[in-house]
């Protein structure tokens, strides 16, 4: 399956790729790609990572678009034909601090026609892959048995997985089962991301989200939790207690934080892998100032519109993101 115009195939992600419905001040809708997962992979590809979407896009319109960015952002693709099944949409409202809600339409939809086995024979067909990422909706319980084998098989293989948490509650139709399956994803990850929102729904009991990380870590394998905390900026906590946090040094203008994470964790992880996966704390230091470059750019432009590597890299030399250690994980 190795793609000639895509040869150095390094990540692989797996999960929702979606049009957002984003609701303006007007009221009517505006359309942009989005999806956590397929952010996610536009967002590793321009940092330099390149990466394989491994889930189907439909051949409508939407699913089209959604071809042809990823294509623009030098994805490769899995599946090298569109399937009949329609796109996922989201309709999404922002507040008034451009954090958006989210209602879904996912029913007989292109990015969940695979199933495990699928998954792992695309993945397994690539050479040299690194990292496997997932996250968001693909952790929903009704996806489990498409998405763990999948995440088992690349753990036995020594593959790195990432997996975002990016909770949707109003999607879970029974929460303590959608708990469990996040739970259940989270325990087979090198690499955990959570929001502070996705720790308050995890772990409602705790209110120090370095209590809330050791609990992560008490989940699996994980030697690496980062968290997001919106305008509070980043935080990296390890397994042997190390703490890194980084701000931005002025305000940003936000229009919305669409995407944020997304980017976030791409500019993170590709930090990471540019080093070698290397735990030390001046690579982790780096990859934290990374994403957060990445996050920031996004939220001054609408919708997710992740930055390239150039752009990150000038947007570092400004010194804009400031990074402080402490040792109280």
């Amino acid at each position: 399956m190795e793609n000639p115009d895509f040869p150095f195939i390094r990540a692989v992600a797996a999960g929702e790729a979606l049009i957002d419905l984003v609701r303006q001040p007007d009221g009517r809708y505006a359309a942009h790609a989005g999806g956590a997962v397929y952010n996610l992979a536009r967002a590793l590809a321009l940092q330099g990572v390149g990466t394989t979407y491994l889930n189907a896009l439909s051949r409508d319109r939407f699913g089209r678009e959604l071809g042809r960015a990823l294509h623009e952002a030098g994805v490769a693709l899995a599946y090298a034909q569109p399937v009949d099944e329609p796109t996922s949409l989201a309709l999404v409202a922002l507040d008034a601090d451009g954090k958006p809600e989210y209602t879904f339409h996912r029913e007989g939809v292109a990015d969940r026609a695979g199933n495990a086995s699928q998954l792992i024979e695309a993945t397994r067909a690539l050479r040299d892959i690194q990292l496997a990422c997932t996250g968001c909706l693909a952790l929903l319980p009704e996806d489990r048995a498409r998405y763990l084998p999948w995440l088992q098989d690349c753990r036995s293989r020594g593959v790195l997985v990432a997996v975002d948490a990016n909770l949707r509650p109003a999607v879970a139709r029974d929460e303590a089962a959608y708990r469990a399956s996040v739970r259940a994803a989270l325990g087979l990850a090198d690499i955990i991301k959570v929001s502070d929102d996705d720790l308050a729904l995890l772990y409602p009991h705790l209110e120090d989200p370095l209590e809330a990380a050791a609990e992560l870590f008490a989940l699996g394998p994980a030697c690496l939790v980062a968290l997001t905390r919106g305008a509070a900026g980043a935080a990296l906590v390890t397994r042997d207690g190390r703490y890194l946090h980084a701000v931005e040094r002025e305000p940003l203008t936000v229009a919305d934080t669409v995407g944020a994470g997304d980017c976030f964790f791409a500019g993170l992880l590709a930090g990471l892998l540019e080093r070698g996966g290397a735990a030390d704390t001046p690579t982790l230091r780096a990859a934290l100032a990374r994403g957060m470059a990445c996050a920031s750019l996004d939220v001054q432009r609408p919708g997710c519109m992740p930055p390239t590597a150039q752009e990150v890299a000038q947007w570092l030399a400004r010194g804009s993101v400031r990074i402080a250690s402490d040792a109280r994980a």
